[in-house]
């Protein structure tokens, strides 16, 4: 049975030295491969690269749960072709990586309005989630064509759908949330400079400790992942209260 997280606007959550939920937007492939000189592509084949070392540090520094914005549902909007290659390195991540994700304990959670991809990746996508159901290690979620706002408007819809005539409330939508079987991210890391959210988890990211960088994604390595660790378990997580009482907790 899928745990079930409430909102921490409604609850609050433990807090641990250690984030025990990362959420990513791996900003900067294309601005990284042109500073090479080479093909946008090439920045996000190298960004691909860089997904896999992120998951492997995340396990060793005891993260349960990892999730990176992979494609949103704005990013329609931009060229066929760069699209067209990001859909075929989707497709080549998930042929490559799912058996050294389930042999790893990792589970794999595709999150999104996955109906717009062909039926090979749909395909894929759902052999990859059952392949690694059972496993514990660290649970990635994969936010593809997903958007925040679609996000709460689909689970306001579904639990509408299952309530008919019910007054929603918020601890009523939580679960029914694309991440509802996770906390909400402790840190938020996005890459390559920018410093918004850009339509990503809006509703878990309330209360989510925020970080940018500089630091473009595929050179985002452990060292920077530690960083951003480091300037979480500086900040001080009140969820409402104030400093004074949290002295003691």
């Amino acid at each position: 049975m899928i745990k079930r997280f409430l909102s921490s606007t409604a609850d609050i959550p433990e807090t641990v030295p250690a984030p025990r939920h990362i959420a990513i937007i791996m900003d900067g492939n294309g601005r990284w491969a042109k500073k090479r000189f080479l093909p946008r592509v090439a920045g996000h084949a190298q960004g691909v690269e860089r997904v896999r070392d992120t998951v492997q540090a995340c396990i060793e520094r005891g993260v349960e749960f990892l999730t990176l914005f992979a494609f949103s549902s704005e990013n329609w909007r931009r060229p066929q072709e760069e699209v067209s290659r990001l859909m075929e390195l989707f497709v080549m991540a998930l042929e490559r990586e799912v058996t050294k994700m389930h042999r790893n304990g990792v589970r794999l959670r595709v999150v999104g309005d996955l109906a717009r991809f062909d039926t090979r990746l749909q395909e894929l996508i759902a052999e990859g989630e059952q392949k690694t159901a059972e496993n514990t290690r660290l649970t990635l979620t994969v936010c593809a064509n997903y958007g925040g706002r679609w996000d709460i408007l689909n689970a306001a819809n579904a639990w509408l759908r299952d309530n008919p005539g019910g007054e929603l409330r918020e601890e009523s939508l939580a679960p029914y949330l694309s991440l509802g079987y996770a906390p909400e991210p402790d840190l938020f890391i996005r890459t390559g400079g920018e410093q918004r959210i850009s339509n990503f988890l809006l509703w878990q990211l309330a209360y989510s400790e925020l970080y940018f960088t500089e630091t473009l994604w595929p050179d985002f390595d452990a060292q920077a992942l530690d960083a951003a660790i480091a300037s979480y378990q500086k900040r001080e997580r009140r969820f409402g209260r104030t400093s004074e009482q949290l002295v003691g907790h």
